[in-house]
């Protein structure tokens, strides 16, 4: 083989093992595991719509992409995802047959935005801590 041929086989295997740890990275890079991570805030679903609806940049430099736990009642249940008070939508990891419409709960996840349009907080990878 010669030295042309080496260092192009060379490169090939590094571009391919750089795409590689690349494509890894995007789908399995963000995940993090929830339930073993610090709560950094515990808040009732209305007091974090009113901080929202108050201040919007201080809320998401405060809450984003944080670990928050949310209280407040249940207002509507579908297979994957459960609304809160109205205004915070979580989006569960596993969907949760014990979750009933009108049920008091204490759901944590991670805040990723704020609707200020339809005024609906985000949530995604959440779970029920207290029901």
């Amino acid at each position: 083989m010669s030295k042309k041929a080496k260092i192009i086989l060379a490169s090939l295997i590094a571009i391919a093992l750089i795409a590689f740890a690349a494509i890894n990275y995007v789908f399995h890079g963000g995940a993090r595991d929830l339930s073993s991570e610090e709560t950094a805030f515990t808040v009732s679903s209305t007091a974090l719509t009113a901080e929202f609806t108050a201040n919007l940049a201080a809320s998401n430099k405060k809450y984003l992409e944080k670990a928050v736990a949310i209280t407040g009642i249940v207002t509507e249940v579908a297979a994957n995802q459960v609304i809160v008070d109205n205004t915070v939508i979580c989006s569960l990891k596993t969907p949760d047959a014990s979750i009933k419409k009108d049920q008091n709960v204490t759901i944590k996840g991670r805040l990723v935005g704020y609707d200020d349009l339809m005024g609906e907080i985000k949530l995604d990878q959440c779970f029920i801590i207290k029901n």
